[in-house]
């Protein structure tokens, strides 16, 4: 059996044999790539260029757009090229990178998303401290500490996984390079070191989580309270698409990570990789943009 010394590529699971479904499955990733370019890109474009939404909610939701641009472009152009020049292999650099940077933008986002419920709360509960709580510093700063938490949790668990011996072959089944499936072809009980951080990593996250909730607690409790119709829709409209992005980013990674062993297949585990690392950065642009006046003006300003 090889270790992970001789192991100089690892080979991805291929989303179809037959070349007409190879070429297909190019054509639709190319067209969501684009698609997720374009909206996030006119997004930093429009909040960069319109002095209106420089204000700490669009500040952090130019960061949340940076984040999507760099996870899908660490899946998606590789899935593409395999499928394009029917190959299934990424080197062994190519695939620690991957894992490196997708564990980086995906757990920064999971904290900017964090940050944003902060944003949310002090706007609805505290509005006037909202200058003091939220200025181009403290801003600053906090997307700083987003950025680099996610960097760190992306090299302690890139480093721990890619510090065992690997014995049980090179063939990885999922179309990107993921911990849980790396961990597969480990064969050394120090395979027990990076569950425990898995432990710690889900510790982390289930807190997040929990902030978020008791946020939009608070948010909910203070907008219900509100006397004004016109005030209330206002603090909806503000909250309903972070809400939704929340819940899309987190439920489409906890059913990919926790779903039982009874229902997991091959053909699943692609589908249910794809919901979690690729539908969300396609998607979050449209959902900000459908409910967000300031947001649709700046963009057809920026359009015309």
């Amino acid at each position: 059996m090889p270790n992970s010394s001789s192991i100089t590529e690892f080979l991805l699971l291929a989303f179809a044999d037959m070349r007409e479904l190879q070429l297909l499955h190019f054509a639709l990733f190319l067209g969501i790539y684009l698609a997720a370019l374009l909206d996030n890109g006119l997004i930093l474009t429009a909040v960069a260029c319109d002095h209106r939404l420089h204000t700490p909610m669009y500040f952090f939701l130019l960061n949340l757009a940076l984040l999507d641009l760099g996870c899908i472009s660490t899946t998606v152009p590789k899935a593409m090229a395999n499928s394009l020049w029917d190959t299934r292999a990424i080197s062994y650099t190519g695939c620690a990178s991957q894992v490196l940077f997708f564990i980086f933008f995906f757990g920064s986002e999971y904290s900017v998303l964090t940050i944003m419920s902060y944003d949310r709360y002090v706007a609805i509960c505290k509005p006037l401290h909202y200058g003091s709580l939220l200025g181009s510093r403290a801003c600053a700063q906090m997307a700083a500490a987003a950025w680099g938490s996610g960097f760190l949790y992306a090299v302690l668990h890139t480093a721990n996984t890619f510090s065992l011996p690997l014995c049980g072959g090179n063939t990885l089944d999922q179309f990107f390079c993921e911990i849980p499936q790396i961990l597969k072809l480990s064969c050394s009980d120090s395979y027990l070191r990076e569950f425990e951080l898995l432990v710690f990593s889900f510790s982390l996250v289930f807190g997040c989580f929990v902030f978020i909730v008791l946020s939009y607690v608070h948010i909910f409790r203070t907008v219900l309270r509100m006397p004004s119709e016109q005030g209330r829709h206002k603090a909806f409209s503000m909250c309903l698409p972070h809400l939704a992005v929340v819940s899309l980013f987190v439920s489409t990674d906890m059913f990919a990570h926790l779903k039982p062993p009874s229902i997991c297949s091959p053909s699943l585990d692609l589908v249910v990789s794809f919901l979690y690392s690729v539908l969300p950065p396609a998607v979050n642009p449209l959902i900000y943009s459908m409910r967000n006046q300031e947001l649709k003006d700046a963009l057809r300003k920026l359009m015309t």
